[in-house]
Formats: C-alpha cells, structure tokens, sequence
C-alpha cells in the first residue's frame, strides 16, 4: 500500500478514472470555484487551467483535443496539454498545468 498522506494535504480528489473517457476532456472544479480543464490522453490524465490564455474561452467546454493538443474554439489557438506551452498562433501565453496523481482509481489535483 502507498502512503498517500502527503499526497491527500495537497491534492483535491476530482474524480475516478472512468469519469475522463480517453480523448476527452472534462471539467473539474476546485475548492475555490476555479475550473480546470482534465485530458485523457492515451490513458495518461493531464490537467491545464480551463481558459484559453489568449481569449479566455472554456477549454473544458468547448475545446477539441486531438491527440495532446487542445484547440480553443475562438481563435484556434492551440496548446501541448501536456506541458501547457502553445503550439499554434494567435497564442503565446502558456497555460498552467496541474500535477495529477492516480491513487486506485482515482484521480487527485495538486491545487
């Protein structure tokens, strides 16, 4: 068994694995009303701040991930949602990334 003890005093539990269907994105709330945009990619789970650095667009709601690159819906801007950095014009500002961490099952946030 893994001591998760750190793990739980900075981590917020935003669900289980089922609820971020591969190729997806979903949304997660955290505890201060902040939403974070959650990925599957190929199995891995990434999380990214949900507004689009350039026009502020939801990501979570209206984003297309193809392969590790979400696509915001106004611009057509792009970011790697595994690092956070953009890969496609008009945006320039990375976005923040979340460490994720899969304790049996289910997915926590360091938030």
């Amino acid at each position: 068994m893994t001591d998760t003890t750190d793990i739980m005093t900075s981590s917020v539990l935003i669900g289980a694995i089922a609820d971020f269907p591969d190729g997806e994105i979903r949304p997660a709330s955290m505890p201060d009303g902040t939403t974070l945009a959650v990925y599957n990619v190929a199995g891995t789970i990434y999380a990214t701040a949900d507004l689009c650095t350039h026009g502020e667009a939801s990501l979570s709601e209206e984003g297309m991930l193809s392969g590790k690159i979400v696509e915001c819906p106004w611009h057509f801007g792009t970011f790697d949602v595994t690092t956070g950095k953009p890969t496609g014009m008009p945006c320039t500002v990375a976005l923040r990334t979340f460490p994720v961490t899969i304790i049996e099952e289910s997915v926590y946030v360091e938030f």
